[in-house]
């Protein structure tokens, strides 16, 4: 009955990010599509609104050791360990895939000093299909001792700076991190240092032990949550962020965290995400993009609205 509403009635699903227009609010999330090719005999690219890369940082990364993946209830972890083909092969090998797709681009890069974000945001710049970089602020800092970029505030701040810097004609998104005591201070150091666009929430660190070895699973000790399991922590991380940082600031946000059913997209469109980014649910459908893309449309038409942008934000507490 609902998909007849939505035929019988146009709906607008696009959306714009920081002056970027998307077609729809639907991107991948980082790392679980690679550069795109691996999986386009089962995903339908075409229904997304843009494309979002696995990490590149300036050299290639082999990552780490197997196993890297464990299934959870209601989710998985990852330590992938930024595995990538490095700055130079991107750029010759797999910008000619991904321009094929006929999208706009973000790029997630990642790197241990300020100088590697920096040096990778910079080679990108003129890449006509690249719309975007995602700093990946979850990465150690080895100037700081090995904490993450993303737990403090000031290092926040000057690296989102820094790569504002470079970053003249692609938006700049900074992915935050959950694993800290503030995300709104997170967010507020990013903004306050030019970013662009947020994009929420990373996975949670978390550990999987093996009875009867007595051992972690991963070969890392830990790795990356994500999947339904994050779902009501990152909606809820999303409007907090939205209410206190980025409405005052008019910075949108990219909601993702355990995003499976139309339902759950919907739900952070009301906290206040504008883009929507799929991850673990491409691993259990592929076809998941689809399905969720149509039952926005469905939703839209059954409750009146001529816009997806009539929804963002409108949640009421």
């Amino acid at each position: 009955m609902k998909s007849e509403i939505a035929k019988s009635k146009s709906v607008d699903l696009s959306v714009d990010i920081a002056g970027v227009r998307l077609g729809c609010p639907l991107m991948t999330a980082s790392g679980t599509c690679g550069y795109a090719d691996e999986y386009a005999d089962f995903v339908d690219l075409r229904q997304l609104g843009a494309f979002v890369t696995k990490s590149i940082s300036v050299a290639p990364r082999a990552g780490n050791d197997y196993p890297r993946v464990v299934e959870t209830r209601s989710g998985m972890l990852n330590a992938i360990g930024l595995a990538n083909v490095g700055l130079d092969v991107f750029l010759s090998e797999k910008i000619p895939l991904l321009e094929q797709l006929g999208l706009p681009v973000f790029v997630n890069i990642a790197g241990v000093t300020v100088e590697d974000y920096i040096a990778v945001a910079e080679a990108l710049e003129d890449v006509e299909i690249v719309r975007g970089v995602e700093l990946n602020i979850s990465c150690p800092n080895v100037k700081a001792g090995g904490i993450q970029f993303g737990v403090d505030t000031q290092a926040v701040r000057q690296i989102t700076a820094e790569a504002k810097k470079v970053c003249q004609r692609n938006k700049l998104i900074v992915k935050l991190s959950p694993n800290v005591t503030d995300i709104t201070a997170i967010a507020q150091a990013a903004v306050e240092g030019g970013a662009d666009a947020l994009s929420m929430i990373n996975t949670f660190t978390a550990m999987v032990i093996d009875i009867e070895t007595r051992r972690p699973v991963l070969a890392n000790g830990t790795g990356g949550l994500s999947g339904p399991a994050i779902k009501p922590i990152a909606v809820q991380m999303v409007h907090r962020v939205y209410s206190q940082v980025a409405r005052p600031a008019g910075v949108p946000i990219i909601g993702m965290g355990g995003i499976q059913y139309a339902s759950d997209a919907i739900e952070f469109l009301l906290a206040g995400a504008t883009g929507l980014a799929i991850g673990t649910a491409l691993f259990v459908n592929p076809q998941c993009i689809t399905d969720i893309r149509q039952g926005i449309a469905d939703y839209l038409a059954s409750h009146g609205d001529d816009s997806v942008k009539d929804i963002i934000g409108t949640l009421e507490v």
